[in-house]
């Protein structure tokens, strides 16, 4: 049974939040506008799916009594048994929405990605993996921003952070975090033999200004020329921004602008959302835990999913899913893998409420 009390606390507090989000002292506070926008945002969802829940139930209603009708008999027969079935799903689809969220699943992403164990072939994955995204992105219609990037000597990734936009994007990604382990020949193995790397995603929810508040004096800001492979702007120019918050110890170095504003800004981005990354965890043990295991100490032993070519297999270690179509995964393909990491999680959830 749905908790229906709680149901139409929840829209009348959808409803309060629509008429204070017009009030003129609201929209001149940035902050509690943000606030506020946001809690509307979470429950727009839930509420319109429970109103149209009670008009199915109610035109359902309508069409049991005209069962009894001779004449409009035959118009609602077959229409019934729809109407139940959709009320079936809408039900299942609000106790779903009524599951605690996580208050970062509409947020704006940084994604990490690490070239681990392997050398050259780690890096190369690491390229490869943050292509897999760049093509899931560009899938669901989301914006990428690279925000500080750093290349292997022999092609692929050290390190790059990407700025990922658009709508609920750190709810899909929010799974991607963790070990990714690959196992391939690499183009230069002269005998065939697979060779195991790794590398490590991280997914942090972006940070607004007004959910963390930076003190200028707490900021240590150096600038250098620009390097990186092969460019000749990027090395003539003193657009390289490195900061350091000094009470935290936090550094974040962005290079990839030729403008020194520009990687200012990026770079904030980037403490920013490692800032609230620290203060959330602070507060919450669970979401410390949950970045520790994220990233681990990428060794090859430590995994939360397996892309072997030579058998084009892909298995999340978490779940227990394989799949047998790496080569469209490695294209962005990633739907299947991301749906059944949230229904796992959503029924997890549904366990842990129902106390069973």
């Amino acid at each position: 049974m749905l908790p229906l009390a709680k149901l139409e606390s929840l829209s009348s507090r959808y409803h309060e939040l629509e008429e204070m989000l017009c009030q003129q002292d609201v929209l001149t506070d940035a902050k509690r506008y943000t606030q506020l926008n946001r809690e509307r945002a979470e429950l727009e969802p839930l509420v319109l799916n429970f109103k149209k829940l009670k008009a199915t139930q109610a035109r359902l209603a309508e069409d049991k009594v005209a069962l009894d009708d001779a004449e409009l008999r035959s118009m609602v027969i077959e229409e019934i048994p729809m109407l139940e079935a959709e009320i079936i799903e809408l039900e299942s689809k609000v106790e779903q929405l009524l599951l605690p969220t996580d208050p970062n699943d509409a947020r704006n992403t940084l994604l990490e990605i690490r070239s681990g164990a392997g050398g050259e072939e780690a890096a190369l994955f690491a390229a490869d993996l943050f292509r897999m995204y760049a093509r899931y992105a560009e899938r669901q219609k989301w914006r990428i921003e690279i925000m500080s990037s750093s290349e292997a000597s022999a092609g692929g990734l050290k390190e790059l952070i990407a700025l990922v936009t658009g709508e609920r994007v750190y709810s899909r990604l929010r799974f991607e975090g963790g070990v990714h382990r690959v196992q391939r020949v690499p183009a230069t193995e002269a005998q065939g033999r697979i060779h195991t790397s790794t590398a490590t995603v991280a997914v942090l929810p972006e940070a607004d200004e007004v959910d963390v508040e930076i003190n200028e004096a707490d900021l240590e800001i150096n600038i250098a020329a620009s390097g990186g492979p092969g460019g000749q702007g990027v090395n003539t120019t003193n657009s390289a921004v490195q900061i350091q918050h000094k009470p935290s110890g936090l550094i974040v170095k962005c290079q990839d602008e030729r403008s020194q504003i520009k990687n200012k800004a990026k770079a904030m981005k980037v403490l920013r959302a490692r800032l609230l990354e620290r203060e959330q965890a602070a507060h919450n043990q669970a979401v410390s835990a949950e970045r520790k295991s994220m990233v681990g100490s990428a060794d090859r032993a430590e995994k939360i999913r397996t892309y072997n070519y030579p058998q084009n297999r892909i298995t999340d270690h978490r779940i227990g899913l394989t799949l047998h179509n790496l080569d469209t995964v490695m294209d962005g393909a990633i739907d299947e893998l991301v749906s059944a990491l949230r229904t796992s999680y959503q029924a997890e959830l549904l366990k842990e409420q129902s106390g069973t």
